[in-house]
């Protein structure tokens, strides 16, 4: 399934949810699905903003605040944006919800066990820092650990990923993409 949008149908959705419920997995199967999308992933970025991360709330307040203006510009020109992101605070999306017209907020829920779990076995971690539960047994700012993750209040679409494959979990989001933008 390919889908392709002329710049007037463009569009932001942020996949928020803990570390390790899915959010880089699916946000690669949404942008299989839309190759034309721009994934802004906030690990990626912290490596360019603060290459020396401490996860403080100042620091995660500037790595959200260009994470939202990067996706607005990219946007205006008329590109699709896939945020993969966790996000703890809920003003930052809302944030970009206010700066961004065509901008969906999809929440990935998932048992912190099992967030904890995938984290620690995974494979491929998608440029995020490995270990960081166990990190945060230790003292660590973890998100839903030891730092509060605040859930989104009306994302436009919730998917439980200890049920929902990343594949069909971006299936979807394409679905609902496609109902909003048509």
């Amino acid at each position: 399934m390919y889908l392709k949008y002329n710049m007037a149908m463009s569009w932001v959705i942020w996949i928020t949810g803990l570390p390790g419920c899915g959010k880089s997995s699916v946000a690669i199967e949404v942008k299989r699905k839309i190759p034309d999308a721009v994934i802004l992933n906030s690990d990626e970025l912290r490596k360019i903003v603060t290459p020396d991360p401490k996860f403080s709330g100042d620091e995660r307040e500037y790595v959200y605040k260009a994470l939202v203006y990067t996706a607005k510009t990219v946007y205006e020109l008329g590109h699709n944006v896939i945020i993969d992101a966790t996000a703890t605070r809920r003003i930052w999306r809302e944030i970009a919800r206010k700066l961004i017209p065509d901008f969906f907020e999809i929440y990935l829920t998932c048992p912190l066990d099992t967030c904890m779990d995938r984290e620690k076995t995974r494979l491929d971690t998608h440029e995020a820092p490995t270990g960081i539960y166990e990190k945060g047994r230790k003292g660590a700012p973890v998100p839903g650990l030891n730092v509060p993750y605040e859930e989104p209040d009306n994302p436009e679409l919730v998917i439980d990923t200890e049920k929902t494959l990343p594949g069909e979990a971006a299936d979807k989001i394409v679905k609902m993409i496609r109902g909003q933008i048509s």
